[in-house]
């Protein structure tokens, strides 16, 4: 018997095995990744709506989100997204659900969604493994905010 720790496992190449180990690890990225996130996303906008601060973003930053033809609740969908992307989605959801936002906002921001998303969380998991000089990384997370902000005016223009 060998002092080795590690285990060698066989790999199947049948097709029904395959499925089951890409269900097992699909089921742990929703539980264990996704689903916290968009809960909390939930919670954070009836707080948000709770305190008034909804109220507050869609008087105040309803000129800004004008410009993309949003209303100024919006603005908590771009921000949550830009922490999470399920955070994002949930916050989307919650104000979907609770018609805050329609479906034609919600398409409206779909290019920011995914050019924007999880930015934060991705600056160190991914520019610092690489190795990317830091004096690069702000020029990096500019682009992708300007890239979001010119695929929702395409968006607004196109839909």
């Amino acid at each position: 018997m060998s002092s080795n720790n590690t285990t060698t496992e066989q790999k199947s190449n049948n097709p029904f095995d395959i499925f089951i180990v890409g269900t097992k690890k699909g089921f742990n990225i929703g539980m264990y990744s996704l689903l916290p996130n968009v809960l909390m996303a939930f919670v954070l906008t009836y707080v948000l709506q709770l305190f008034g601060v909804m109220a507050f973003l869609g008087e105040y930053c309803g000129g800004i989100m004008a410009i993309f033809g949003l209303p100024g609740e919006a603005l908590t969908v771009l921000l949550a997204t830009w922490l999470s992307c399920g955070a994002g989605v949930g916050v989307a959801a919650s104000l979907f659900s609770s018609g805050t936002i329609t479906a034609h906002d919600i398409t409206i921001m779909a290019p920011a969604l995914i050019l924007m998303a999880s930015q934060i969380q991705y600056m160190g998991r991914l520019l610092g493994v690489a190795n990317a000089p830091k004096k690069y990384w702000p020029l990096l997370m500019a682009n992708s905010l300007l890239m979001a902000i010119f695929g929702m005016l395409l968006m607004r223009f196109f839909v």
